[in-house]
Formats: C-alpha cells, sequence, structure tokens
C-alpha cells in the first residue's frame, strides 16, 4: 500500500484508508452548524474549526469523516433564534424573523434534537462497518458536544449485548479541554474562533467589518477585531495535545470506553 498524506476518508482509495485504519482505528467526525457568527466570519464556521482540529488531530494517525454541517435543531440552541438576536441577525441577513420559527419546520425542536442524535449513532456504526474501533466526535458549536455524548451512550446501550466487538466513541470541543488553561476558553464569534479561522481559513474572514462599531452577536470577552491567526494555531495545538491524550487513554484502556459510566 502507498502512504499518503491525505487524511479525509472520502478522499482516499480503500488501500489507503485501510492502511492508516490498521496503524490507527480511529475515526475523527467533526460536527459543526450553519450559524451566524458575526458580520466578519463565515456562516460555516463553526464546522471550518471542527474539520480543522480533525485534520490535525489524524496528521498522527487515523482518518477524518465528513463534516457534519446539517441535522441540528434549528430552533434550540442557535444564535438566530435567541430572542435577544433573532430580530437583528435577521435584519443582516435581509429575511423576515419569522423564517426562524419552529412552525417553518416539519418536526418539532425535541424532533429535531431526537432526529440528529440518531444520525449520530448511525454515523458511529457506518465507521464501524469499515472497522474503525472509536469514533471521536469533534464538536465545533459548542451545544453539539451533548448531543455527540448522548449518542455515543445510546449507541453503547442498544449495541451493549450484542455479540460483535462495537466501536467505542467520545466527544470533545476545544472550549472544554482547555478551561482552566485560558481565561476563558472558547467563545462565539470573537477573538477566539476568529483566531482560529484566521489560522485554518484566513479567507474567510474580513477583520474590517469586527470593528466595535459593526459587531453584532458575538459573545465574547476577546475583541474580534484584535483576533490573530498565531493565536489561532496556539489553541488549536493546545486543542489537539489534549485530544490525542485522549485518543492515547483509549487505546491503553479500551474497556473503560465500553461500560457501564463509561468515559465519554
Amino acid at each position: 500500500m502507498g502512504t499518503s498524506r491525505e487524511v479525509r476518508f472520502h478522499y482516499l482509495r480503500p488501500d489507503q484508508w485501510r492502511e492508516r485504519r490498521e496503524s490507527c482505528p480511529v475515526a475523527y467526525i467533526p460536527l459543526g452548524t450553519l450559524e451566524w457568527h458575526g458580520l466578519h466570519n463565515p456562516m460555516g464556521a463553526d464546522g471550518l474549526q471542527a474539520e480543522e482540529i480533525a485534520l490535525r488531530c489524524a496528521a498522527s494517525g487515523g482518518v477524518v469523516f465528513p463534516t457534519v454541517y446539517y441535522g441540528e435543531s434549528r430552533v434550540n440552541s442557535l444564535l438566530e433564534t435567541d430572542p435577544k438576536y433573532r430580530e437583528g441577525i435577521a435584519q443582516r441577513l435581509g429575511i423576515d424573523s419569522a423564517l426562524f420559527g419552529e412552525d417553518r419546520f416539519p418536526y418539532s425542536g425535541m424532533e429535531q434534537i431526537s432526529h440528529y442524535q440518531q444520525h449520530l449513532m448511525h454515523i458511529m456504526a457506518e465507521a464501524a462497518s469499515y472497522g474503525f474501533e472509536l469514533a471521536v466526535f469533534v464538536a465545533g458549536h459548542y451545544p453539539l458536544i451533548e448531543h455527540a455524548r448522548s449518542a455515543v451512550l445510546l449507541y453503547n446501550q442498544w449495541a451493549y449485548d450484542k455479540k460483535w466487538k462495537r466501536i467505542a466513541g467520545m466527544a470533545v470541543a476545544d472550549f472544554q479541554l482547555l478551561r482552566g488553561k485560558y481565561d476563558p476558553a472558547g467563545d462565539h464569534a470573537g477573538g477566539w474562533e476568529t483566531s482560529h479561522l484566521l489560522a485554518s481559513a484566513p479567507d474567510t474572514v474580513d477583520l474590517s467589518l469586527a470593528t466595535p462599531e459593526s459587531v453584532y452577536g458575538v459573545m465574547s470577552v476577546r475583541r474580534p477585531d484584535e483576533s490573530t491567526a498565531e493565536f489561532g494555531e496556539e489553541i488549536y495545538e493546545a486543542a489537539v495535545e489534549e485530544i490525542r491524550k485522549r485518543v492515547e487513554d483509549w487505546k491503553q484502556n479500551p474497556e473503560q470506553y465500553l461500560c457501564h459510566g463509561m468515559r465519554i
């Protein structure tokens, strides 16, 4: 089998991903959303960041499955539906805020939550069908870590008494991994996320739109117009280091990720 620096599963031929799986059977699954991240950042900011973290993790082993942008509830945890920002965001997007209403979706908010978690379970099972032994959900949108954890737990409950070896799972998010190392860790569209994007997708950012006069829907103590690619690199690598530690822990203690009360 030949070697390749490409780590994205959907870009790899069977011999290439098989070689990576046999040396490190880990499937990284980036989770993002389509959500307002200020005028200065792209709508896909969460997924772009999650994918970058996953790619950096897989550089030392494993593969990265396609980023999941769709499926999370559109009426429960996105900024567009926050009463504080809904009208302002709709105005800036040039649309009627009624378009964000639950009545515009075929499923209720709770049904959307359930469907999304079932979708993540399906992705775990799909990764398992290719022989991977650990699924690592990388949440770019912070609330998604709860959905990912729930999916891992539900999958484990379903597969617990099966005779075949089941895939293990864990959920990670950079803000959670770096608590205590940065004060605070994470934000929404501020100096943290914008620095991430400057480091990995600079063409998607326009800092001229991140002035104090123009920002809207930013939740951060770090000003977005003071973001730097250097800080983005620093916090990307800090998160990757922590995720690699967790993956190494799984390698050393795989049974702890398959038991009741398992590590996720």
